[in-house]
């Protein structure tokens, strides 16, 4: 969703209109908790998780606007809520599949993310196919986030922190190495159900920052980038969210200066700082690498 361009400054409008606070409030506290918990999921190699919650949750979307548009329920009040539903629902059924394909755990994403995308379809065809709501949750629409829904995403990232600060070192030894985590006594099958529970909550509620086809990159990117300069773990962690933060207070300033869309700002600028990421880094090696070579030879 895109904010219509105004000659007042980005800072005076915050103070003017309460959904841009709202969007600021909503994105800060996102830009948190994803690159957070997108830590752990991307050294636990389940990278492509996010894309399947993403699209479990798209199908909640599409019959909550079915329920609502055709049938006429009216005890639904945002699909958004049935889109963190299914989110969670999405969230068991990969758990239930990695427990039964136990050599080859990987294959139960691509089975919910299918299982998604096809209620989707037909419940969007139901619903007379694509129009501005389905654009909407498909490329965020943060502008809209209200009291609310913003009272359920304060909630969930209290829940989050919280249980990463009680059980961080449970979480890091897990997601480095399952084996050693066993023979610890820690309870794996326990931790790895409520990690990937929180994790489909915070997708589904992703969807409202930027959307279900940019969900991952808002989890994702941040921790890439961090991983080529950060030197622990927990270092990573802190870079990932000064990341994000940064490209969410840029993405929303800039799609209020060039009436641009939010969600999609955000994950470019996400990808901008991973590339100037990269670029830094290789032209300092290279710069290292050379001064080296040189304090070799002078010293021959």
């Amino acid at each position: 969703m895109m904010i219509l361009a105004s000659a007042e400054p980005f800072i005076l409008a915050l103070f003017e209109y309460s959904f841009l606070r709202y969007a600021l409030l909503t994105g800060l506290i996102m830009g948190f908790i994803t690159p957070l918990i997108g830590s752990f999921v991307v050294i636990r190699r389940l990278s492509f998780i996010a894309d399947t919650l993403s699209h479990f949750s798209l199908a909640g979307l599409s019959i909550g606007l079915f329920l609502i548009n055709i049938i006429g329920f009216t005890f639904i009040s945002d699909p958004l809520y049935l889109a963190m539903i299914f989110s969670v629902i999405g969230a068991l059924f990969i758990e239930i599949l990695r427990g039964y394909y136990q050599n080859y755990k990987e294959i139960s994403m691509p089975i919910v993310m299918s299982l998604g995308t096809a209620l989707s379809a037909l419940f969007i065809s139901l619903s007379g196919g694509f129009n501005s709501s389905i654009y909407n949750y498909l490329f965020g629409s943060i502008l809209t986030v209200g009291n609310d829904y913003l009272v359920v995403i304060v909630i969930t990232a209290v829940i989050l922190i919280f249980l990463v600060v009680v059980f961080y070192k449970e979480m890091v030894i897990i997601s480095f190495d399952e084996t050693y985590a066993r023979l610890l006594g820690i309870k794996i099958g326990r931790f790895q159900l409520v990690s990937t529970l929180i994790l489909g909550v915070v997708v589904s509620l992703s969807i409202a920052t930027v959307g279900v086809l940019l969900v991952s990159s808002l989890m994702i990117i941040p921790v890439a980038a961090a991983m080529k300069v950060g030197k622990s773990f927990k270092n990573t962690i802190g870079i990932s969210i000064l990341f994000s933060e940064a490209s969410v207070i840029g993405g929303l300033w800039l799609s209020y200066e060039l009436d641009i869309a939010s969600g999609a700002t955000i994950v470019l600028l996400n990808l901008l700082i991973l590339m100037l990421v990269g670029f830094f880094r290789r032209f300092f090696i290279t710069k290292r690498l050379k001064k080296t070579q040189t304090e070799i030879v002078t010293t021959k």
